[in-house]
């Protein structure tokens, strides 16, 4: 064989491979896990919001993904190379199991369980947000595990539940193993528009999917009002970013109790007009983990965290988005250790429990709170 003929058929060897793992990759995009991107009336839907331009959503304010001094193929390189030693916990993350199956409906509670899930028990009603509880934050088994100990609880240990939020439609929050097994115990759903393409492919009844852009109103059973406000983030499963919209929430009961659940989202002004607009909330549930200068505008550092919290003139506020996952270059732990730095007398206090943890809304804050100070 000539030089020739040798390199022809090496590059249509090179080519062949090419075009098959371009083929498998494609595939694998296809599968269920993935979701749907919106079509037909939903999409025409979406085109009518003020908040989609040029076929994709926008934040309020200009948000590049990186900061002006940190380009992506360096922030790529740093977090790939030149990572933190503690970025994942040496022994296990401490947690408690309860019977949630058969909490008393009259008891107002909250229980975490790592990251962005938590169960709320409200005034009768059972609210689940954000749940991922496959042990990963991934579409692969091998990338984005779960801490050990974060997991103690199943979709089999949770009760029916009334409403479930999604704020977005990020691995680490909106997980294909968790809501699929859900779903048959699941009565109502609110998310933002677009992320119902993904459910109703994932077999969700149209019917239960309130679905909406930011300033609606969904009126829930019971009295309840779930109000679809702005954050300052993105979304997207695949490359293909911001199809459908990222959201937080207020919640408020018949006898006017208000959460707000804040999902991801960067600081802005939003807070401090959703604060006025609500005249302050009980209790706010706000992202602190996951966060770097490079990334800074899409999530918050922790004092960040308790400026929008003091912005949303909240009484308590509950620090989620850390401990179960490593999505950034940070300790493992430093996201609590940081804000719990950050504590003043006056409101809002913080409320960091343990993992698993029945916490009463009437008597949220324990004595002892640092139960990561002893995992190392």
């Amino acid at each position: 064989m000539n030089r020739r003929s040798f390199l022809r058929g090496a590059a249509g060897s090179a080519l062949s491979t090419a075009g098959l793992l371009a083929g498998g990759i494609w595939l694998f995009l296809q599968t269920p896990r993935f979701g749907s991107l919106p079509a037909d009336a939903r999409l025409e839907r979406i085109r009518k919001s003020p908040n989609f331009r040029e076929g994709q959503f926008h934040n309020e304010l200009d948000t590049p993904m990186m900061t002006g001094d940190a380009s992506q193929f360096e922030t790529m390189r740093k977090f790939a190379f030149n990572r933190s030693k503690r970025l994942k916990p040496l022994g296990p993350i401490p947690s408690v199991k309860r019977d949630l199956l058969h909490l008393p409906t009259g008891e107002n509670v909250m229980v975490w369980f790592g990251h962005s899930s938590y169960f709320l028990q409200i005034e009768g009603q059972r609210i689940l947000v954000d749940p991922v509880l496959s042990g990963r934050a991934s579409p692969v088994s091998f990338t984005t595990k779960a801490f050990e100990g974060t997991d103690p609880y199943t979709v089999d240990d949770l009760p029916e539940i009334d409403i479930l939020f999604l704020t977005h439609d990020h691995w680490d929050h909106l997980d294909y193993e968790t809501v699929t097994r859900l779903r048959p115990r699941v009565k109502q759903v609110v998310c933002p528009l677009g992320v119902g393409a993904h459910l109703e492919r994932w077999g969700f009844s149209p019917v239960l999917i309130h679905e909406g852009d930011w300033g609606d109103t969904v009126s829930l059973p019971g009295g309840f009002a779930a109000h679809i406000l702005p954050a300052r983030h993105f979304s997207g499963r695949t490359l293909r970013r911001n199809r459908t919209l990222w959201a937080s929430y207020a919640l408020v009961t018949p006898t006017g109790f208000k959460a707000y659940l804040g999902g991801d989202s960067g600081y802005g002004p939003h807070f401090q007009r959703i604060g006025a607009q609500f005249g302050g909330f009980h209790l706010a549930i706000l992202e602190n983990g996951q966060y770097d200068q490079a990334w800074k505008y899409i999530h918050m550092m922790p004092w960040e965290t308790m400026q929008a919290a003091r912005d949303l003139n909240a009484m308590l506020v509950f620090p989620v988005h850390n401990s179960k996952f490593c999505i950034s270059n940070h300790d493992w732990d430093a996201p609590l250790r940081s804000i719990t730095a950050l504590q003043h007398p006056n409101p809002p206090q913080l409320i960091t429990p343990l993992l698993g943890e029945v916490v009463p809304l009437s008597n949220p804050v324990p004595e002892s709170t640092s139960w990561w100070s002893s995992v190392g």
